[in-house]
């Protein structure tokens, strides 16, 4: 029972659904969000070989429909391995691949945790094909995670330039969110690790009292009040190798 419930709950993590994930996932807002631009961006990732920069334990995995799903990570980082599905270890310096070896290369929310940004891009260049397509996504507020490796928040303006630099062309750039949700995802997660008890099953039983309604809020009033996207979560980005 345990482990069915533990399931459950790794799912609703990434992959929320509206009739649960909204009264237990504190992340809720961010991750529905990211989860419909990461569905964009699979659409137009959908032949040859797929390279997943910082995959962790390949949560998007089954939304890509591709000939080979091949995941990189590092040893060390602000999260351990156990759960991870990691294929090869990238040191950091040269991702372990040839020159020209995939068509797509997809990462989410993992470059604010890369120090070496640039080399990182120019690696991530060289193995992907020429007009081989860069799915990404990166946030523009977060609070500070996975300490001590969390360097960057990326503004819209910020990824483009970040791309020219380094030999891509920019095809859509989405923001996640508007500024209401922004501040309201905040305030569920600020709940979240500050006001709900640490144990946690106190915090699961509390969760839905305390959270649900923020995420509620969030939802109905976003469709009501003026929409602003100066203030965001998440960039949401398609390019392409020139």
């Amino acid at each position: 029972m345990i482990s069915f419930l533990k399931k459950i709950w790794k799912k609703e993590e990434f992959h929320p659904s509206f009739f649960l994930g909204i009264w237990i996932n504190p992340s809720f807002i961010t991750r529905r969000a990211l989860l419909k631009g990461i569905c964009e961006i699979s659409q137009l990732m959908n032949e040859g070989k797929l390279l997943d920069v910082g995959c962790g334990s390949k949560p998007y995995e089954k939304m890509f429909d591709v000939e080979d799903y091949i995941g990189i990570d590092t040893k060390v980082s602000g999260h351990n391995h156990s759960n991870s599905k990691v294929d090869k270890f990238y040191d950091g310096k040269k991702i372990p691949f040839e020159d020209e070896f995939f068509e797509n290369v997809f990462s989410s929310q993992v470059f604010e945790h890369v120090f070496n940004i640039d080399e990182l891009f120019e690696e991530i260049n060289r193995v992907l094909k020429s007009g081989g397509k860069l799915g990404f996504t990166c946030p523009f507020v977060w609070d500070e995670h996975e300490q001590p490796y969390d360097f960057w928040r990326y503004s819209s303006f910020g990824v483009e330039r970040l791309l020219i630099a380094h030999g891509f062309k920019l095809v859509k750039l989405t923001k996640s969110t508007g500024y209401f949700e922004a501040v309201m995802q905040m305030l569920s997660a600020y709940i979240a690790q500050h006001v709900l008890p640490k144990n946690a099953y106190l915090k699961i039983l509390l969760m839905p009292l305390l959270v649900g309604p923020v995420n509620i809020i969030a939802i109905v009033l976003s469709k009501v009040l003026p929409r602003n996207t100066n203030f965001y979560l998440d960039n949401i980005v398609i390019a392409e190798k020139l």
